[in-house]
């Protein structure tokens, strides 16, 4: 039984729209472009302000870590409870809202994260948080 084998063409691609949609885009970038000569071109003196911090929204809370040893950490640094509140108050400074998050040893004395609450107070901190874990045996 004789099989026919027949060459059939290639499939083509039609370039056609593709090359509408670049002449479109190129089309759009530049009269994008004349916009932005014309803005440049405007006679106007902005105002001058002075440095007074930054005007960018707040980082993420700080971290404070309390050891049961009574070592203490603002991310990832060791502080004493002055150097905290000293770093607080420049952070807040800088950063009206900032916040904190204190996570102290389980086993370690209470009085220790206490002492790290009222640094952050007298650092004028509002947003507090303290980490706990939830302890899934009580569900």
């Amino acid at each position: 039984m004789p099989l026919k084998v027949s060459h059939e063409e290639q499939p083509t691609l039609n370039n056609t729209s593709m090359i509408d949609v670049l002449f479109l885009l190129i089309m759009f970038f530049m009269a994008g472009t004349k916009f932005t000569e014309a803005e440049r071109n405007i006679g106007l003196n902005v105002p001058k302000v002075s440095d007074s911090g930054a005007l960018t929204a707040a980082p993420e809370k700080k971290v404070v870590n309390v050891y049961k040893d009574g070592q203490i950490t603002l991310d990832r640094q060791n502080v004493s409870i002055d150097e905290l509140t000293a770093r607080l108050t420049e952070a807040r400074r800088n950063y009206r809202d900032v916040g904190v998050t204190v996570r102290g040893d389980g086993t370690g004395q209470f009085q220790l994260v206490a002492d790290v609450l009222s640094a952050c107070r007298q650092a004028g901190i509002g947003d507090l948080a303290i980490s706990v874990r939830i302890n899934s045996a009580q569900r």
